[in-house]
């Protein structure tokens, strides 16, 4: 008996189809999302702060720069209060440097008791340390390329720690003083809008 190529014919194109499903039936996995995209990174909210926000660290700016004039600080860096563009970092790069700004900016800060009234860097801390805690969410635990950061956020970090470490706390007060509202409303805003900021 000769077979029925009618049958065979049905019989192959149900067995393909089978294949075809079970193929589609295994969703393609993901693309990765990035660190401004994870959960709990909410950077939206700082594209910019409020007005009694701005006025508050006014006031801080204005005090620390006065109890400054009547200090001899120096700092034996010149490169450390040269202005930064967050913009020549990578996208990934950007919250990984402004949050260690910010951690300077806050351990600097923390220690200044002398400024008149005493509690005019209250609420700006309050600010900073908020903004600090969000800004953790969006920092990678590891570069995409490799464990240690290369090229310009290498060096963006390298000043920031050599500057701990050799600089008095009167330069690091004038260098976390003449960088605050750059940091608050230059980098802040470029890290919030992410690749947007070019």
């Amino acid at each position: 008996m000769k077979p029925d190529w009618a049958v065979w014919c049905t019989l192959v194109l149900m067995l393909m189809a089978a294949v075809l499903s079970r193929t589609r039936a295994v969703p393609a996995p993901p693309p990765p999302r990035t660190h401004l995209g994870a959960r709990g990174c909410h950077m939206d909210q700082f594209k910019s702060l409020s007005p009694q926000e701005m006025k508050a660290f006014k006031r801080a700016k204005d005090a620390l720069e006065e109890s400054l004039q009547l200090k001899n600080w120096h700092c034996s860096s010149r490169s450390l209060l040269r202005p930064r563009d967050l913009r020549q970092l990578q996208v990934w790069e950007r919250p990984v440097a402004l949050e260690a700004e910010l951690a300077l900016t806050l351990k600097v800060l923390g220690t200044v008791t002398n400024l008149t009234p005493g509690d005019i860097l209250d609420q700006p801390l309050l600010t900073l340390q908020h903004i600090h805690s969000q800004l953790q969410a969006c920092v990678p635990a590891q570069a995409p390329a490799g464990p240690r950061p290369r090229g310009h956020l290498h060096q963006w970090l390298h000043r920031l720690q050599e500057a701990e470490k050799k600089e008095s706390q009167d330069c690091l007060e004038a260098f976390v003083t003449s960088n605050l509202f750059r940091l608050l409303t230059q980098d802040l805003k470029c890290v919030a809008a992410g690749d947007l900021c070019a």
